[in-house]
């Protein structure tokens, strides 16, 4: 455990997002410098933030390695990444990785991470490796239509997934997500569920501390909304954070969290997917909650004591605001958010919009559930971007 933080500590995160910049905000609180290393073209929210920028690719072990060496500590904003090259990276730097390549190898494509949770004793949606016509027919055959078709390593936000209905349906969809050209994709079934919902946990070598299970509302496979506490019976509540601790505990994971679950028409938990990083599903806690998943980001991989998870209050709504144009990124009709009482608008500071792409979030902090959703999205139902 680290009692102390020089002036010069610098954490180094590998990618350049709204997720990194959200945790060097928390990072900068504690005197902590911030490098980012970012595989885009375009200008990206951290490298506004910090002189300590550098770009190159996630393929390149020289490139990452050259940026690894001038930090204390490395961390993740996304999985677009192989645990083989981050162990390189790791190796030949000497700076510490978080979560480790070990723990990520564990769950660094979805085939791989359902085989570790399952292994593990947790509960997973039925799944399987597609290779062929055949292969999609029996999996349809026997789970029933219409199923999911998913990239094993790469999707996010609805890209790399597809729905497909039949046999047809479902090899033009494996094609698309490049099945014929060697990539794995994995069938996973279709649940009968009531809810879908999200725990995080943050870990380190001081201990493990795990936030409230709040319900993700989804459209199009993205997700649009988050409310927590989730307005679901609490022990279905215990029993996601107990299975999201099991998991963590299963990769032997330090750092932050996001695990994703599915409530049955039956009354089983069913875990769907993991991340290795804060998560959209926890951004309700930069104002929700005592010590946000950013902070607890930033202290988890630097070995420092946890924060506490409790609510500030007793309910909270966030709304993600997608992009409306093609265009220029800016921000309009704010006023209202901006006015809103224990109303709180974060802007990502990406430069260009497009529509459907995560540009914001409106949280919004009250004492009903029911009613600070209902008002959350009337307020940021105006806001455009």
């Amino acid at each position: 455990m680290i009692n102390s933080l020089k002036a010069t500590t610098k954490l180094g995160f590998l990618g350049a997002g709204q997720l990194a910049r959200m945790s060097a905000l928390e990072a900068f609180k504690l005197g902590i410098q911030v490098a980012v290393f970012s595989d885009r073209t375009e200008n990206e929210p951290v490298q506004f933030m910090t002189p300590f920028s550098a770009s190159g690719s996630f393929d390149s072990v020289d490139d990452m390695v050259e940026f690894a060496k001038g930090c204390d500590v490395i961390t993740l904003e996304n999985e677009f990444i192989s645990s083989e090259i981050l162990q390189e990276v790791q190796d030949k730097s000497g700076t510490p990785i978080f979560p480790s390549p070990k723990s990520f190898s564990l769950i660094e494509n979805k085939l791989i991470e359902k085989q570790t949770f399952e292994n593990a004793g947790i509960p997973v949606t039925p799944y399987k490796l597609v290779r062929s016509g055949s292969d999609l027919k029996e999996f349809g055959d026997t789970h029933g239509w219409p199923y999911l078709l998913k990239s094993s390593k790469g999707g996010y936000d609805g890209y790399g997934n597809e729905t497909v209905r039949n046999l047809e349906s479902a090899k033009e969809a494996f094609e698309k997500l490049g099945g014929n050209k060697n990539r794995d994709i994995l069938a996973e079934a279709f649940v009968p569920f009531t809810k879908e919902f999200a725990v995080q946990v943050a870990r380190n070598e001081t201990g493990t501390v795990v936030y409230p299970c709040c319900e993700t509302v989804q459209e199009n496979h993205i997700c649009v909304a988050v409310l927590s506490p989730a307005p679901i019976e609490e022990k279905y509540q215990k029993k996601a954070q107990e299975l999201a601790v099991k998991a963590v505990e299963a990769i032997d994971g330090k750092g932050i969290y996001a695990f994703e679950f599915f409530l049955t028409e039956d009354g089983n938990i069913l875990l769907n997917e993991s991340a290795p990083r804060p998560h959209n599903s926890g951004h309700y806690t930069i104002e929700g909650c005592i010590s946000s998943q950013f902070e607890n980001h930033v202290r988890a991989v630097l070995g420092l004591p946890l924060g506490s998870t409790k609510m500030n209050v007793p309910a909270v709504a966030m709304i993600n605001l997608l992009g409306t144009h093609n265009r220029p990124a800016e921000a309009d009709n704010i006023k209202r958010g901006l006015e809103t009482e224990n109303g709180h608008l974060h802007v990502y500071g990406k430069v260009q919009s497009k529509v459907g792409r995560k540009m914001a979030h409106y949280t919004l902090l009250g004492d009903n559930l029911e009613a600070v959703y209902k008002n959350a999205k009337e307020v940021s139902s105006k806001i455009e971007i």
